[in-house]
């Protein structure tokens, strides 16, 4: 059995001031460990967004009437509140899931030898995304579901999707400069896509403002604007990702491009399709309750399937230290 060294007052003292630089001096985790965490946080963020959709989708958008309590007299959602006030109160408490995924990436990557700061920054970008979208979450119901404050919720989300997918693959790379491993051109056809992507989730939202799950079962404002003619411009941006991204699979196969980025942009495609399908049959069935749940998740998967697109298109390797070599070590035994 290992001994468990006493804590002295000065490592109590130490650990106080700052806690994340004594756990680093007494524990380094493995590269896979921190992969798994960086990977933990981009689950979570992804299950945050559709457990909150499940919360529109079941309108139980105001279960929990006010924030931060539940109610005016409870911290939590009582009995009387029902299925609704279960479901919001739940979603409230996944935040806290997500919080300790983030903290555990925090942890991992400041722990991490040698310590890679990008990484640490990387993970508290995403802490304080997550705190600013509790926020804004509590802003949204107290404005009753506003579904302007609603799309800027799920944009919101979307930003920390990107920094834990970015993180993810930072954990998979050295720290040495970007190489590009494609040309000019095909980069900034893949910017193109990128533009395109970014155009087609806020107007999903929009669709979202628009269209017919209010999130509660109250009377709840709408975006006055004509949700088929939005869904329709949706449905044409989503064509035009599909598009693009043919067009760069297609591309990358004629310059003989490395596996990686075209591996996922041919993933990318997969997803698009399946995502244009599920789409397409939520329109004509009017809009049913699960199958907007996975068109959410399909959302999140899309736009990581274009972070990913973006980020292979470099390749960052190890920083060597420099080793001085035999003659160095003699001259400077000479000196």
């Amino acid at each position: 059995m290992v001994r468990v060294p006493n804590l002295t007052r000065a490592d109590a003292l130490s650990a106080v001031r700052n806690p994340l630089a004594f756990i680093a001096e007494r524990w380094t985790p493995t590269t896979r460990t921190v992969r798994r965490a960086a990977l933990a946080a981009l689950v979570m963020s992804v299950v945050i967004v559709v457990t909150g959709g499940a919360v529109r989708l079941t309108g139980s958008g105001l279960g929990c009437p006010t924030w931060p309590k539940c109610t005016d007299d409870s911290l939590t959602a009582t009995s009387e509140m029902g299925f609704h006030g279960a479901i919001e109160f739940s979603n409230r408490m996944l935040t806290y899931v997500l919080c300790a995924a983030v903290g555990w990436a925090i942890v991992a990557a400041r722990s991490q030898k040698p310590w890679r700061r990008g990484l640490t920054r990387l993970g508290w970008a995403q802490f304080w995304i997550v705190m600013s979208n509790a926020v804004l979450g509590g802003i949204v119901v107290l404005v009753g579901l506003n579904p302007y404050t609603v799309a800027a919720h799920f944009l919101l989300s979307t930003a920390l999707i990107t920094v834990a997918a970015l993180m993810w693959q930072r954990t998979r790379e050295g720290d040495g400069a970007p190489r590009p491993l494609v040309g000019g051109s095909v980069q900034q056809l893949v910017w193109c896509l990128v533009v395109a992507a970014v155009l087609l989730i806020a107007v999903g939202t929009v669709v979202t403002g628009a269209g017919p799950h209010a999130g509660d079962s109250s009377e709840v404002d709408r975006m006055h604007v004509s949700w088929e003619n939005v869904a329709k411009l949706h449905a044409v941006l989503a064509w035009i990702v599909v598009t693009l991204t043919f067009a760069l699979w297609f591309v990358l196969k004629a310059v003989d491009a490395p596996r990686g980025p075209l591996h996922r942009t041919r993933d990318l495609f997969l997803i698009l399709l399946s995502q244009g399908v599920i789409g397409y049959v939520q329109y004509f069935t009017d809009l049913p309750e699960a199958l907007v749940a996975v068109h959410m998740l399909g959302s999140c998967l899309v736009w990581i399937g274009v972070v990913r697109v973006l980020l292979a298109l470099r390749e960052r390797p190890e920083i060597v230290a420099d080793v001085p070599g035999p003659a160095t070590e003699s001259a400077l035994t000479r000196a």
